[in-house]
């Protein structure tokens, strides 16, 4: 599995997400309060963008009046027919065991361990401050 740069973690701040191409598929990356996960951008019945969705949370209900809202933010809803999906496991909410979207690994890693290709240039000092989003795909 290649791995591709989203960008630099203070991109995608706390409740953002970001898009990204990889060898031909849509890729949205999600910060949920310092975590990252990468999911497919392609909603499985019929293609919506989840990255152009809304973030929502889990309403629970253990009797008819009583309702407890959690996980606010964890939840991305379709924009075209509002499936909602759990952004940490890429499962559908009416569905779990057989929708889901894709999951990709996301991690955060130190810039100066990144490696940039094999591109061969003049090179000067460099100090690297930020930290940077990582997608395998």
């Amino acid at each position: 599995m290649a791995r591709h740069v989203v960008g630099a973690v203070a991109e995608i701040p706390p409740g953002g997400r970001k898009v990204l191409e990889a060898e031909g598929r849509r890729i949205v990356v999600f910060n949920l309060g310092g975590e990252f996960f990468a999911l497919s951008d392609r909603c499985p019945h019929q293609g919506g963008s989840l990255c152009a969705g809304t973030l929502s949370g889990h309403v629970e209900s253990s009797e008819p009046g009583e309702y407890r809202y959690s996980r606010r933010g964890e939840m991305i809803r379709c924009p075209w027919h509002y499936w909602e999906f759990d952004i940490r496991t890429g499962k559908s909410w009416f569905d779990p065991k057989r929708v889901q979207v894709r999951q990709y690994p996301a991690q955060v890693e130190k810039g100066a361990t990144l490696v940039e290709g094999p591109y061969l240039a003049e090179t000067f000092p460099v100090r690297v401050e930020d930290d940077y989003v990582v997608v395998e795909a």
